[in-house]
């Protein structure tokens, strides 16, 4: 699974700290803190028929992860929206988008760690790309040797831009010819895959790890509230990985991927006969959801 350049988005205009620019100049300073550190949270929007799907979701989740690493002078929702809607209409966009939408700490007055060294605010970058979701009809994991961060480390609840443990475990992945790495916690239970959060069912029951170690996606939480609706059983819990080897079905949720099948996990076959049915019943539950949820624009 790699994605491949889209023509459509050639000549895309991005908003950097308040200007909209065309790709091929769209750049950031490097004394931004997010080149110094990887200092900065972001978030993924998709966009279906003219609407933002979960966007107040989104950027309270945003905000909150700015708070947490002490962020000053983070800009408010409405000037977030604004320069949110005034990219997607400079580039014609209403359906088929994925925004990665970043805020940095801002530029520091010369390199170095201490906060006290940003002086000017926040930077905002908002990216729309023309992007439907990105994975196949369904994917293939192998665990990963990489721990996915708890609390003790980096909490993974705070959305931050330090993503190098998912990313090593992607490149296990791909030497491993696989989708994507399934991580583990410090305990050994399953956490989420390396980009994904991660559900199985087993005896027509939908069940997803502690958001301990993983980060509470938005689709998760979404999945989660849909079964409440809907008199589905579902269930948070310590997860094992044998457990996982032996459901009745595997899928994983996000933003740039929706919902999507797994067919195996290091090697073994996910038997989707007992849960396959449960899972096109949610998943039509979701497609519902994109259909009428989110803001307008």
């Amino acid at each position: 699974m790699l994605q491949q350049f889209n023509p459509k988005n050639k000549d895309l205009k991005i908003f950097v700290n308040g200007a909209l620019l065309h790709r091929d100049h769209a750049k950031i300073s490097v004394f931004d803190s997010v080149v110094q550190g990887g200092d900065a949270v972001w978030e993924g929007l998709r966009i279906y028929e003219g609407r933002i799907l979960s966007l107040h979701e989104h950027l309270d989740r945003l905000i909150n992860s700015a708070h947490i690493l002490d962020f000053k002078d983070v800009p408010d929702k409405e000037t977030i929206i604004k320069a949110v809607v005034d990219t997607l209409k400079a580039n014609n966009m209403r359906d088929g988008v994925h925004i990665r939408l970043t805020l940095s700490r801002g530029e520091k007055i010369t390199s170095g760690m201490d906060p006290r060294l940003n002086q000017s605010g926040c930077g905002l970058i908002v990216l729309a790309e023309w992007k439907p979701p990105v994975y196949p009809e369904s994917i293939k994991l192998i665990t990963s040797s990489i721990r996915r961060n708890n609390p003790m480390f980096l909490d993974s609840r705070i959305h931050h831009n330090n993503l190098l443990n998912n990313i090593l475990a992607k490149i296990e992945a791909n030497y491993a010819q696989a989708d994507a790495g399934l991580m583990l916690d410090k305990d050994g239970f399953v956490a989420e895959a390396n980009g994904v959060n991660v559900f199985l069912i087993k005896n027509n029951v939908i069940r997803t790890p502690f958001a301990d170690a993983c980060l509470p996606g938005i689709t998760r939480a979404t999945i989660l509230s849909l079964c409440k609706t809907h008199n589905i059983p579902a269930e948070e819990a310590r997860i094992a990985l044998s457990e996982f080897y032996a459901a009745d079905f595997v899928f994983t949720t996000g933003t740039m991927g929706e919902l999507t099948m797994v067919s195996e996990i290091d090697g073994r076959m996910i038997r989707h006969q007992k849960g396959i049915e449960l899972f096109r019943k949610i998943n039509q539950h979701f497609r519902d959801f994109t259909a009428c949820e989110g803001y307008k624009f």
